[in-house]
């Protein structure tokens, strides 16, 4: 089987904590690198000026040099294909501790490629190879020159690992012939073809002191005007690739009109959330590391409120639920209630009002930095007066010769009080010990707006 030359692999990670706070610290958290190398036979190849485990252990000697005094990262090392020559096995050879950084080197020196390659199955194994105390920013880096085709496939590996929660970014870097890249890379993570061995040394470190630093960001949400939005709103990041939610925030503004400004990682591409009504969604949003990068985002909005008219009632009117779906959609959006003034955007949606019977309105348009102020009428009562006798039945509203069912009576009780919308109503009632047509009763009447209508069943 020919092997790809190929060097793989930055599989950034941290345990990222998602809470209702303004400010997230990446700086403070640990900070530990996994090097997961490929010791195949391949390796012994020759690429730039030696042979490409030896142009490797050169450059992770000086990178492990840079970073061993730093106190609050930690190093460990997993090796796959240097058991024996048909040795598919991997194996964690130095594992993670604060002062391991002599046993690495050591290591890496006397390290002979011998067997084949196994880096699905070594990245599959690294989860275990993480601590499971204390938060951390976990990054794996696994240096191969060849695609995994002896024992799995590491896109599927690469996308079940970082479903995990652990993993959060791949970084891939190819080293050799680009037209030996015959299949793309994007898959298992960010590809970075690296033509020589000084580009191969700066790429590395490249990718090293981002994922020291952290990225401020400045949320700025703007009317249709282009002023600033006065008000709060919750804002969700979630990893693009596993779609786990890392931070939550809530945008204001401070008494000076100045957005807050959150820091995040850098590492990671996000799908944003802006929990307005609807949704407002922004998908694969990536900030740079060392600076402040700003988000602007356009919200037109305006508010909606649904009032009751008419002569105030000497009963007591429920407080009716609206449900408000967008314009010939079936998903709800929201529930609020009769004289709750709510916010939406722009746009056109339809309502239901569950009064007895429920209240359709259709296309109600929402416009920007405006209020829409809608009004129905109050209810009205119909007191129903039943025969003694234990009676079942039910009522329709009438309109245009057309009847639309609206409740069941309640057999029970001799006498009801029911809160109906104005209009024309048909009452149907039988004794439930008959199965005579003649003994149905029917009888139509009307509800006024704040008024009783006694309906009365015993002379019937």
């Amino acid at each position: 089987m020919k092997k790809r030359s190929v060097i793989l692999v930055f599989l950034l990670a941290f345990i990222a904590y998602a809470g209702a706070q303004n400010k997230a610290s990446v700086s403070n958290e640990k900070t530990r690198v996994l090097l997961i190398l490929d010791c195949s036979h391949s390796m012994w190849d020759r690429w730039q000026s030696d042979a490409k485990i030896k142009v490797t252990q050169q450059v992770l000697l000086k990178f492990l040099d840079s970073v061993a005094n730093q106190d609050n990262i930690e190093v460990a090392l997993r090796v796959f294909g240097h058991l024996n020559k048909n040795s598919y096995g991997t194996r964690l050879e130095v594992p993670f501790d604060s002062d391991n950084n002599y046993k690495i080197q050591s290591k890496i020196k006397t390290l002979v490629p011998n067997g084949a390659c196994t880096a699905a199955s070594a990245l599959s194994s690294s989860l275990n190879d993480f601590p499971s105390s204390g938060a951390s920013r976990n990054i794996i880096l696994i240096i191969t020159d060849g695609m995994d085709d002896c024992d799995g496939n590491i896109c599927d590996v690469a996308r079940q690992v970082q479903m995990s929660g652990v993993i959060v970014q791949t970084f891939i870097l190819g080293i050799g012939n680009k037209q030996d890249f015959q299949h793309s890379l994007d898959c298992a993570g960010k590809f970075t073809y690296v033509p020589n061995e000084e580009q191969y040394t700066q790429t590395l470190y490249n990718i090293f002191r981002m994922s020291e630093e952290e990225a401020h960001l400045i949320i700025s949400i703007n009317d249709e005007t282009d002023h600033l939005l006065e008000a709060e709103l919750p804002i969700a990041f979630y990893d693009s690739q596993t779609g786990v939610v890392k931070y939550t925030t809530l945008y204001s503004i401070d008494s000076r009109y100045t957005p807050d400004t959150i820091i995040i990682d850098p590492l990671i591409a996000y799908d944003i959330t802006l929990f307005t009504v609807p949704e407002i969604k922004l998908n694969q949003r990536q900030f740079k590391p060392g600076r402040v990068n700003r988000l602007n985002i356009t919200v037109e909005q305006g508010s909606l409120k649904i009032s009751m008219n008419g002569k105030r009632a000497n009963y007591q009117v429920p407080q009716y639920p609206i449900l408000v779906y967008k314009h010939g959609s079936k998903e709800l959006l929201h529930t609020q209630i009769i004289g709750e003034q709510y916010n939406y955007l722009a746009g056109s949606y339809d309502l239901e009002i569950l009064s007895t019977p429920p209240i359709r309105l259709e296309n109600v348009a929402i416009v920007g930095s405006s209020a829409t102020d809608l009004s129905i009428s109050m209810p009205g009562v119909a007191n129903i007066n039943k025969p003694k006798v234990i009676s079942s039945g039910s009522i329709f509203k009438l309109h245009e010769g057309v009847l639309t069912f609206v409740c069941d009576l309640n057999p029970n009780k001799i006498n009801e009080r029911i809160l109906l919308m104005p209009g024309q109503y048909q009452i149907v009632i039988k004794p439930q010990n008959s199965i005579e047509y003649t003994n149905v009763r029917t009888m139509r009447f009307q509800i006024e707006s704040s008024q009783t209508t006694n309906i009365n069943l015993t002379n019937q």
